[in-house]
């Protein structure tokens, strides 16, 4: 009976139709952040917030250099010396955290600002690229465990099409 049983269901999947789907690999933030209007707006960006970054850059290192200083020749300075050296490490940390804080607030603000913009856009690129393709999946690169073929990857040509809209 076993025998006849997995005869069957052997036969029975033979049987079947194989449905084969037409996949292909879609990088989107990759495909988003090729486009003019992504390279548009990080110059935006860097031109609103760059020279808050390079201040925050500057008062990292002179944070550095003050903790340094603090650990090699904290024990031989004066307790005057010592406070004063705290109190301007404190007071350049505070400056340090407010900078860091208003630069990743604008970058969220517009990042958030290009992605609802480009939306509609990166959905009218796919819908393109699957109907001349004939894909009826589109999977992400990181989301490929195994294929025993090279999936196509139409990233660029979505970042093409975003761009021409």
């Amino acid at each position: 009976m076993r025998k006849l049983t997995a005869a069957v269901c052997l036969f029975g999947a033979m049987a079947l139709p194989a449905y084969a789907a037409e996949v292909a690999v879609l990088d989107w933030r990759a495909a988003l952040m090729n486009t003019q209007s992504a390279q548009s707006s990080l110059s935006q960006l860097e031109s609103q917030i760059g020279s808050q970054q390079r201040e925050a850059q500057g008062l990292g290192n002179e944070l550095q250099q003050l903790q340094q200083r603090l650990q090699n020749e904290g024990e031989t300075m004066g307790q005057a010396q010592r406070d004063a050296l705290i109190a301007e490490l404190q007071q350049k940390g505070s400056r340090f955290e407010q900078l860091r804080r208003e630069v990743l607030q604008a970058q969220q603000a517009s990042e958030q600002q290009f992605l609802q913009g480009a939306e509609t856009k990166l959905e009218q690129a796919v819908e393109q690229v699957l109907a001349r393709h004939n894909l009826d999946v589109l999977v992400e690169p990181n989301g490929v465990l195994h294929s025993s073929t090279d999936l196509p990857d139409v990233t660029n040509e979505v970042t093409q099409i975003f761009d021409s809209l």
